[in-house]
């Protein structure tokens, strides 16, 4: 009865909004945001935002059952990992941006994985591969997400690991409804790696992959997290998982042994920043792309991009050349810094910004830019983030590459590899050369801000190469467009492709501006006269998540992303 009452609370609350909006042309969607497409979520004590509701309502159970903020997340991953898996699982990486109250200090988590000893150039160039594949076999690289679990686990945890991981176990074995979303792309995954030994018995148990509201289960994966639960991270790394991994492995001609899962652990790392009028915005250095974001934002400090105004050519001009800049020196220096030295403070600098800004032509779009002096796209992901009761905030961010990963389905264990290496180059004299041992060039990023000392927002935004650009329009629609934590991640978003790439290509034709619908013709039609290349509309622009923190009013608030399932809650 009280069900029936609130669905028709909010049937009258919806049908009258939409009245108002019909009757008033000056009406804006959501209390006055042109742009939002709900109201941000407040609530006083906690709060979890994922890409799949279930996620999000397990990260709340593990918190009100006195888990910390990293207890909830490491659940949330878990789930989705079963749920989301064409976009991450325990085949794949793990990147994390930690606020530790207690201690009030930022920490950063790398747990990319390795490429095995025997993946070298000298491998490729003998066997006349002048390209990685971007599945089976060869692109798979040991998978780092599961020691990330353990490590995060170790440093901050407070249940027990099998209690963390048990409402991921029990949705394995009991089976939950497929959304529409992930419908889709079971099925344009189905078509690229549906033939490799493991995906049909895991993913396709009825004869083709699940459909929208179909219950599904994979009883494998419960196995293999309950054995992790069990008998801990070495169960994965040297254990029986391990071992049945390097058998499959071995079947299928790969290069991933025993000994490279053996080898693996996680680096602790420390977060880097830039100021972008008065927000201290961090990310972690390479191998991952964070960096592209600070210099981004770094370049677009130099333009009154208020004054210009949300949605002009001039704005969307201005950000994609800053991006090109960016891209160009991402491709050119960010590498496994074990391997190879990058020059971060000169590359997140201000003076370099002031440098690399003069190769803006305001009022024509660039073919090719250089790359700095500094002396020295494609992929779906999951983004969460959680804040406890405590004041702890998580931002983690996991995926497998390319959708589902490799294709490679090891035995019965009921996950795919990821297919990471694929982004290695095959050149000897780039930093991102592939290299036995060497972590590949990452596009996974968290993020976080800082004022005046004090956390304020953790946030991502998934996507492949859209999430640098990503970043830098949340804090950009945030500080210069006055928009709420909701409302920046609903607007309309900018996605440029045809940058240079970490693989060793260059762009020389100016590459492809893609806009969101709602950007207007006249807008178009000006960026096209500037030289700039307009491409479709309903390409990769992102998934969003983040949660913010009012100190003065001691609530958090939280956003989710529009554009897919996600779900931002609190209590």
């Amino acid at each position: 009865m009280q069900q029936a009452i609130w669905v028709a609370s909010i049937a009258v609350l919806v049908t009258g909004a939409v009245a108002v909006a019909a009757s008033d042309p000056g009406y804006d969607r959501v209390a006055g945001r042109a742009h939002a497409s709900r109201s941000e979520v407040i609530a006083p004590h906690a709060m979890a935002a994922t890409s799949q509701p279930l996620a999000t309502q397990v990260a709340l159970d593990i918190l009100k059952a006195g888990g910390s903020a990293v207890d909830a997340a490491i659940a949330a991953n878990a789930t989705l990992g079963l749920m989301e898996p064409t976009g991450n699982g325990i085949g794949g990486d793990l990147f994390a941006i930690i606020w530790d109250a207690e201690k009030k200090e930022l920490v950063g988590l790398n747990a990319s994985g390795r490429a095995p000893r025997a993946m070298t150039l000298e491998y490729f160039q003998k066997n006349g591969i002048d390209k990685i594949p971007p599945f089976g076999p060869l692109p798979v690289s040991v998978p780092g997400a599961v020691d990330g679990w353990f490590q995060l686990h170790g440093r901050y945890g407070r249940l027990d690991i099998k209690a963390v991981l048990a409402p991921a176990i029990a949705y394995a074995r009991e089976g939950f409804p497929v959304s529409e979303v992930i419908a889709h792309y079971f099925k344009s995954n189905k078509a690229r790696i549906s033939h490799y030994p493991g995906f049909a018995e895991t993913y396709m148990p009825n004869g083709d992959v699940p459909k929208k509201g179909e219950m599904f289960k994979n009883p494998r994966l419960a196995d293999t997290l309950e054995a992790i639960a069990l008998k801990g991270r070495d169960e994965f790394y040297k254990g029986d998982i391990a071992k049945r991994i390097d058998a499959y492995m071995a079947e299928q001609g790969g290069l991933l042994n025993y000994d490279d899962l053996a080898a693996h652990e996680s680096e602790w790392v420390t977060p880097v920043s830039t100021n972008y009028r008065g927000w201290d915005v961090y990310e972690l250095p390479p191998n991952g792309q964070g960096i592209a974001a600070l210099q981004i934002l770094n370049v677009l400090e130099g333009y009154d991009l208020a004054a210009m105004g949300f949605g002009s050519a001039e704005y969307i001009h201005t950000f994609v050349e800053a991006k090109k800049l960016a891209f160009e020196d991402r491709a050119k220096y960010y590498a496994d810094m074990d391997f190879v030295d990058v020059p971060v403070e000169t590359l997140i600098s201000k003076n370099y910004a002031d440098k690399r800004r003069k190769f803006i032509d305001e009022s024509r779009a660039s073919n090719s830019l250089p790359a700095g002096d500094a002396k020295l796209d494609n992929g779906d992901t999951i983004y969460l983030t959680i804040a406890d009761a405590d004041g702890n905030m998580v931002s983690l961010i996991q995926s497998n590459y390319r959708g589902m990963g490799s294709g490679m389905t090891p035995g019965d264990l009921g996950f795919i590899l990821q297919d990471r290496a694929e982004l290695f180059a095959l050149d000897a004299n780039h930093a991102n050369v592939v290299e036995g041992g060497k972590r590949p060039f990452h596009t996974i990023i968290p993020a976080f801000v800082m004022k005046d000392g004090e956390p304020l927002i953790s946030f991502g935004l998934m996507g492949g190469a859209m999430q640098p650009q990503g970043h830098a329009q949340i804090v950009v629609n945030m500080i210069d467009f006055g928009m709420n934590l909701q409302e920046a991640g609903d607007a309309a978003r900018i996605n440029h492709t045809g940058s240079s790439q970490p693989t060793g290509s260059t762009m020389t034709d100016g590459g492809v501006v893609h806009l969101e619908t709602t950007f207007s013709t006249e807008t178009r039609e000006a960026l096209e006269a500037m030289g700039h290349t307009l491409g479709d509309s309903n390409g990769s622009f992102g998934g969003y998540q983040a949660i913010m923190w009012d100190k003065e009013q001691g609530v958090y608030y939280g956003a989710s992303e529009v554009r897919k399932d996600g779900q931002a809650a609190g209590y």
